[in-house]
């Protein structure tokens, strides 16, 4: 099956958005690994683009912040 070609420019400015995006995430989300925020943000991006939602970095963020939420609040609490 061929591969649709994509612009050397969209591909790089969308990792540069999702990079931003998961370093504003990651400041807010200290307790979570930012391998963990990286790899959040990336699956949304890539729910968002498969869904047809319009992928903005304003959309990326709100959604996986929410998902980032529900990891921290359904973590156990410690037992200190």
């Amino acid at each position: 099956m061929p591969t649709l070609a994509t612009s050397s420019t969209a591909a790089t400015t969308r990792a540069g958005t999702r990079e931003a995006v998961a370093a504003r995430l990651a400041e807010e989300f200290l307790t979570v690994p930012l391998v963990t925020v990286e790899r959040c943000v990336d699956d949304v991006c890539a729910c968002t683009e498969h869904l047809g939602v319009d992928v903005t970095p304003v959309s990326i963020e709100r959604i996986a912040r929410e998902h980032l939420l529900a990891l921290v609040n359904s973590a156990p609490p410690s037992r200190r």
